[in-house]
């Protein structure tokens, strides 16, 4: 019976290649870094991360965690992923699929989708004016389901102001 296979070998191995790339060392910071990365779904900011990783590391640094996302990003193993409230997010990239969000602006739930339809509007829109996309990023920003059900009467904002929106993470 062959053994198992170790808990993000395939991500591990790419993150190796990378650094090994850019001349740099395979350091026990940069590995709890990226397996604490690796452990969450959620979308994480730099001071998420370095608060998860302070709780396995306290002498990592934060310059350390954001020099470390970086990488991960340019590895392809990470994406960064603005979500309307100023900050700068990252989700897992490598072997994840192609994704758009739709984030509540009273609780700052983020909702994963992706529509097939919307997909092949893009790609029609991008023909007619034979635009070569190299990438794209959908947000809808409204209100959840469980916050419409407690708001009796929700206001809207005034034309063209920017709704206020927080990102709840799940970190704690």
């Amino acid at each position: 019976m062959a053994g198992k296979e170790p808990k993000f070998a395939d991500e591990k191995e790419v993150f190796e290649e990378h650094i090994r790339n850019q001349g740099l060392r395979k350091t026990t910071q940069r590995e709890l870094i990226l397996e604490v990365f690796l452990e969450t779904e959620d979308h994480l900011s730099s001071e998420d991360l370095y608060w998860l990783v302070q709780k396995r590391d306290p002498n990592i640094g934060q310059t350390t965690v954001y020099r470390t996302l970086k990488l991960l990003t340019d590895a392809g193993l990470a994406r960064e992923v603005r979500l309307g409230d100023g900050r700068t997010y990252y989700e897992h990239h490598f072997e994840h699929e192609h994704h758009d969000h739709m984030i509540c602006t009273e609780c700052g739930l983020v909702i994963e989708f992706f529509s097939p339809e919307l997909e092949a509007k893009q790609d029609e829109m991008a023909d007619k004016y034979n635009f070569k996309p190299t990438h794209h990023s959908l947000r809808i920003l409204g209100i959840c389901e469980e916050c419409q059900r407690k708001e009796k009467e929700i206001s809207s904002a005034a034309s063209g102001a920017q709704p206020r929106v927080r990102v709840k993470t799940t970190i704690n």
